[in-house]
């Protein structure tokens, strides 16, 4: 399935991943959003439930092992070009998850990554729908932990 100018919306998903009041903020690599922060995910893989594919798109992208998805949002990601013509169109299921273990290094889609205290995630150049994401949920994201 192509990604960009697709024929139908495409199914992603998105780990939240809070230690000591702080989120691990990934620089994305690749568009949409290139250069901008945002949270660990990706896209779900034919035959995989997406519980699968948190688990997997965390490890590839942070070197970290996480269990337990909760639900937490659903985004939608629509991205017009200057026809009007849909170019990007994610629906991004979001996760809250626990540390298991892993070793934290940024590889696959990550640039970068960086934990970032919850009252100062704001400040970074965050991508459009992460910024919606997190000024939605900001209270409720105190009340996780993923630590050990």
């Amino acid at each position: 399935m192509k990604r960009l100018y697709p024929n139908q919306p495409i199914v992603g998903v998105g780990a939240i991943i809070i230690c000591n009041g702080q989120i691990l903020l990934e620089k994305r690599k690749n568009e949409p959003g290139r250069g901008k922060w945002s949270i660990p995910g990706g896209l779900v893989d034919l035959g995989e439930s997406i519980e699968q594919t948190v688990k997997r798109e965390v490890k590839e992208e942070t070197g970290l092992e996480v269990e337990r998805p909760k639900l937490v949002d659903i985004v939608d990601n629509i991205l017009k070009d200057e026809n009007g013509k849909i170019k990007y169109h994610f629906v991004i299921v979001d996760y809250f998850v626990k540390l298991v273990g892993g070793v934290l290094k940024a590889s696959s889609d990550a640039q970068e990554l960086k934990w970032a205290r919850l009252d100062e995630a704001e400040k970074y150049d965050l991508t459009k729908t992460f910024r919606a994401f997190f000024r939605r949920n900001k209270q409720r994201l105190k009340e996780f932990d993923s630590c050990l």
